[in-house]
């Protein structure tokens, strides 16, 4: 995979590849429709549905928030994001907060570029290949190497998920 590293005066084309490119991760702009199931989005990605990586921002106290990859295949396991953590109450912002949190719309998050650096943990299956991430913006996506992904954003690596059902 290359580094789509803009032009000196270009603005990148999504806004999560300014901060790609500064933490120097190689990475690749897909765009698309917007697709009605993680199938389909997987297949417009030309990838497996296990690859496109969830970002979700979770609430952990007033002004505390953290975000938490996870891929399209499973879910949060709430109680083992909880142990991983050490707390006892976490939640899920509105959109509105979730947007105040990290400067991104729902659908776009991204720790990457987010107005705050949050704290992020990721689910263990998610190291060792390539993920989908989000980009800022709706119909946009970086693919990158999550393991330099994961370490560019100091993150952490947990058993915190379960299969989708």
């Amino acid at each position: 995979m290359s580094t789509s590293t803009p032009e000196p005066d270009a603005v990148p084309a999504a806004p999560a590849e300014a901060a790609l490119a500064a933490a120097g991760i190689a990475y690749r702009v897909v765009r698309h429709r917007r697709a009605s199931s993680l199938a389909e989005a997987a297949a417009l990605r030309g990838i497996s549905p296990a690859d496109i990586v969830k970002t979700l921002v979770v609430r952990r106290g007033e002004d505390d928030y953290l975000f938490v990859l996870v891929p399209g295949d499973r879910q949060i396991s709430w109680p083992l994001l909880r142990a991983h953590l050490g707390v006892n109450r976490l939640s899920l912002p509105d959109a509105a907060a979730a947007q105040a949190a990290t400067g991104y719309e729902r659908g776009t998050i991204t720790p990457f570029g987010s107005t705050r650096p949050w704290p992020v943990v990721a689910d263990a299956t998610i190291a060792g290949r390539t993920i989908s991430l989000g980009a800022g913006e709706h119909g946009a996506t970086v693919l990158v190497d999550a393991d330099a992904a994961l370490a560019a954003l100091g993150a952490g690596l947990a058993d915190i998920s379960e299969p989708a059902g």
